[in-house]
C-alpha cells in the first residue's frame, strides 16, 4: 500500500492532476467571500474572449476587475453554478462565458483554441468559511477543484490505514455545515446549487458522493467501479504504489473526462410534490451520475465513434441502476455524435420505451444542455388524422434528433424505411428500453403480423422480445446501430446483441455472447439500491407448515385427494381469498414497518388474468379490514 498516511495520500492524488495538466497552488488565492479562485476566472476569459473583456473594461472604466467578479457572484447566488458555467450570463453589450466546452467536432478551430484556455485547477487545505472566527470556527476541506476560478467539487480524504470511506462522510454531515453555527449564514462554497456541484468522501479503498449537503440527514450514492466478483466495493489496488480509488482522480478527473461531466452529464432535476397540507412543493435534484453510469455512455460513444453504425450493443444493467438516466444521457450524446468528417453519425435517434416520464426527462435535461427546445419528439399517440407510423416517417424526414417511440409504434420505423428509400439511405440509433410493460390481445396480434414469422409464440410481447424478433427478421444493416438496456437478458437477446468474450474468435459453446457493460443485481442489492427478495423467500406450503406445526400429516385415499383438489382448484376465488389473507396479513406484522414506513410488496403471479384478480382481492381484503394503513396498487 502507497504510505498510508492522509497528507500522502492528499500529495499523491494532487500529483497525480498535475500530471494530467491540472494547475495547483496556495489556498490564499481562494476568496472566502466569494468562494472563487478570482486570478483563473479573469486570466481565463482574458484569454478566451479578450474581445470581449476590451470591451468590458472600456464600459466599465473603475476596476473592471472587480465589477466583473461582483456580477458573478451575482449570478451565481441567482442561476447556480452548473447554468452559469454552461451558459454565462449577459451584461449590456456584452455575453460574459465563464467555461468552453470540447466542440462535437473539430471543424471551429476558434471553439478549440478557447477550450485549452480552460484553468483546472486543485487546491488543498481550503479554510473556506467567510464567517470564520479564530480558533473557534475555521473548517477546512481536504481538497477543492476549481474550474475556471469557479468551484465545481470538494473531497475529504481519510487514509484507510487510520479511517475508512465513513470517516469522511460523518465529516461532510456534523463538521462541515452548509450555515455559519453562530449567524446561520450560508457558506457560500457549500450551498446547494450556488457552491460546489459535487462532494466526494475519499478512502484509500472506497468513493462516495453527494450533490447536496444537508448536516445530518446528507444522503450519499457510492462512486465504485464494483468487486471482481461482480459486488459493491473495489477491485484491491493494482500493487503497493497504487490506490484502489485510483480511478477517481486518473478517469474521472482526467481534464476532457471532467469538462464532459459538467458539461453532458451533470443535470437538475425538478418534481413537482403535494406535501401533507395539499401545497405543490418542488423539489430539485442535481443528479451526478453514478461510476458505472458515467462508464457506459462513455464507453457507448466511444466504441461507436471507432466502430460506426451498424453494430449492436447489450447493456446489462440491473434495476436499481438509473437506467432511465443512462438511456438519457445515450440518446443525447449520440444525437450530438460525429464522424471524423464533421458529418453527424446518426441522422435521428430512436428510443423505444413505455416509461412515461422519459420523455419530459429527456426534454428538461436537454434543454440544460442546450438550451434547445425541438430537440426531443415523442410519438405516443394518434393526433388528428395522422396516424404514430405517419408522425414517426415525418420526424424521420425531419431528421428530428431523438424520437421517443412506444412498442406498438417501432415496427413503423421499418415500414418507413421500406416506403420511402431517402429514409432507408439515412443512418439510425436504436435505444431499447426493456420496458416494465408488454403487448398482449390486439396489441401483440398486431406486432406479430408485422414481424411476421419471426415473431415470437408468447401470449405476450415485450419490448425485448420485439427487438430480438424485429432485429432477426431483417438482414444486418450497416445504417442502423442497436442499444438494448435490460435488466435480465434473455437468451435470445444475448445471441443477438452479445459480444463474444474473444472477439476474434466466433462465438461458441467455449466463446458465448457477453453484455457489451455489466452492472450486476448482487452489486445493485450490496449498494442498497433493490432489495434481495430471495433473502426471505419462502413458499405457500413451507409457510403453512410453520404456521400450522401441528397440522396432521397423514395419508389419504388418492381417488379421494384428487377429487378435493379438483374441487379445490374450482373454488379459485376462495383459493386466490385465503392466500390473499396470508399475503396482506404477513405484509401487516413482517413487512410495513420497514424502511421508514415505506416497504413494499410484490405479488408474482403466473399470467395477467391471475394478476388482476389478485389486485381486487387484495384490494377488497384491505378495504374490509384496514383501509388506511396499506395502499394496494
Amino acid at each position: 500500500m502507497a504510505d498510508s498516511k492522509e497528507a500522502q495520500f492528499q500529495q499523491d492524488i494532487i500529483t497525480a492532476m498535475v500530471a494530467q495538466g491540472w494547475l495547483t497552488g496556495p489556498a490564499s488565492g481562494y476568496d472566502r467571500r466569494t468562494a472563487l479562485y478570482t486570478e483563473d476566472f479573469l486570466g481565463y476569459f482574458k484569454d478566451a474572449w479578450p474581445e470581449r473583456w476590451d470591451k468590458f473594461a472600456k464600459a466599465n472604466p473603475n476596476k473592471p476587475e472587480d465589477v466583473l467578479v461582483q456580477k458573478l457572484v451575482r449570478e451565481l447566488e441567482q442561476d447556480g453554478t452548473l447554468d452559469v458555467l454552461r451558459h454565462g450570463f449577459k451584461l449590456p453589450g456584452v455575453k460574459i462565458e465563464v467555461c468552453s466546452f470540447k466542440p462535437d467536432h473539430g471543424m471551429n478551430p476558434d471553439t478549440l483554441k478557447r477550450y485549452q484556455c480552460n484553468r483546472l485547477r486543485v487546491v488543498p487545505e481550503v479554510s473556506y468559511s467567510p464567517h470564520f472566527r479564530e480558533g473557534e470556527y475555521n473548517p477546512r476541506l481536504d481538497l477543492v477543484l476549481f474550474v475556471n476560478g469557479i468551484p465545481v467539487a470538494t473531497l475529504e480524504l481519510k487514509s484507510e490505514f487510520k479511517q475508512s470511506v465513513e470517516n469522511a462522510k460523518r465529516q461532510y454531515r456534523y463538521d462541515r455545515p452548509v450555515k455559519d453555527p453562530l449567524t446561520r449564514k450560508p457558506e457560500p462554497l457549500l450551498t446547494f446549487k450556488r457552491g460546489a456541484l459535487v462532494h466526494f468522501a475519499v478512502s484509500q479503498d472506497e468513493v462516495a458522493m453527494t450533490t447536496k449537503l444537508a448536516g445530518k440527514d446528507t444522503f450519499f450514492l457510492p462512486f465504485n467501479l464494483g468487486s471482481l466478483d461482480g459486488g459493491a466495493g473495489n477491485p484491491p489496488a493494482p500493487n503497493d504504489s497504487q490506490y484502489a480509488t485510483g480511478y477517481l482522480w486518473q478517469r474521472l478527473f482526467q481534464p476532457d473526462a471532467w469538462l464532459k461531466v459538467l458539461g453532458r452529464f451533470l443535470h437538475l432535476h425538478k418534481s413537482v410534490k403535494e406535501d401533507a397540507d395539499g401545497k405543490r412543493v418542488t423539489k430539485e435534484t442535481l443528479i451526478f451520475p453514478r461510476y458505472h453510469q458515467w462508464e457506459v455512455v462513455n464507453k457507448l460513444i466511444e466504441t461507436t465513434r471507432a466502430e460506426g453504425s451498424g453494430k449492436r450493443y447489450l447493456i446489462q444493467h440491473s434495476a436499481g441502476s438509473g437506467k432511465s438516466n443512462s438511456i438519457a444521457w445515450s440518446a443525447h450524446q449520440l444525437a450530438s455524435l460525429y464522424d471524423a468528417e464533421g458529418q453527424r453519425l446518426f441522422n435521428s435517434v430512436i428510443v423505444i420505451t413505455d416509461r412515461t416520464v422519459l420523455d419530459k426527462q429527456l426534454q428538461d435535461t436537454i434543454y440544460q444542455f442546450e438550451h434547445a427546445q425541438g430537440v426531443v419528439k415523442c410519438i405516443t399517440r394518434d393526433i388528428g388524422s395522422q396516424s404514430k407510423s405517419e408522425q414517426l416517417a415525418e420526424a424521420l424526414a425531419e431528421q428530428t434528433r431523438i424520437i421517443i417511440v412506444t412498442i406498438q409504434t417501432f415496427p413503423a420505423l421499418f415500414d418507413a424505411l421500406d416506403k420511402y428509400p431517402k429514409l432507408a439511405s439515412g443512418r439510425y440509433a436504436v435505444i431499447a428500453d426493456e420496458a416494465h410493460s408488454s403487448q398482449t390481445g390486439s396489441s401483440a396480434s398486431k406486432l406479430k403480423q408485422i414481424l411476421g414469422s419471426d415473431a415470437p409464440d408468447a401470449e405476450e410481447i415485450s419490448a425485448e422480445e420485439l427487438l430480438d424478433a424485429a432485429v432477426a427478421a431483417r438482414a444486418p444493416n450497416e445504417r442502423i446501430s442497436y442499444y438494448a438496456f435490460t435488466a435480465t437478458p434473455k437468451a435470445k437477446t444475448l445471441e443477438l446483441f452479445g459480444r463474444p468474450a474473444n472477439p476474434a474468435l466466433p462465438a461458441s459453446a467455449d466463446n458465448k455472447p457477453e453484455a457489451f457493460h455489466l452492472y450486476s443485481m448482487r452489486q445493485a442489492i450490496e449498494e442498497g439500491f433493490i432489495l434481495d427478495v430471495l433473502q426471505n423467500y419462502t413458499t405457500y406450503s413451507t409457510a403453512w407448515k410453520i404456521a400450522h406445526p401441528d397440522g396432521d400429516d397423514e395419508e389419504v385415499d388418492s381417488k379421494k385427494a384428487r377429487m378435493k383438489l379438483a374441487r379445490w382448484v374450482r373454488l379459485h376465488p376462495y383459493n386466490i381469498s385465503q392466500k390473499v389473507e396470508v399475503i396482506v396479513e404477513h405484509f401487516r406484522a413482517n413487512i410495513r414497518h420497514l424502511l421508514g414506513g415505506q416497504a413494499k410488496a410484490m405479488v408474482v403471479t403466473s399470467s395477467r388474468q391471475e394478476a388482476v384478480r389478485y389486485q381486487l382481492a387484495v384490494q377488497a381484503y384491505v378495504k374490509q379490514t384496514s383501509p388506511r394503513s396499506i395502499r394496494p396498487t
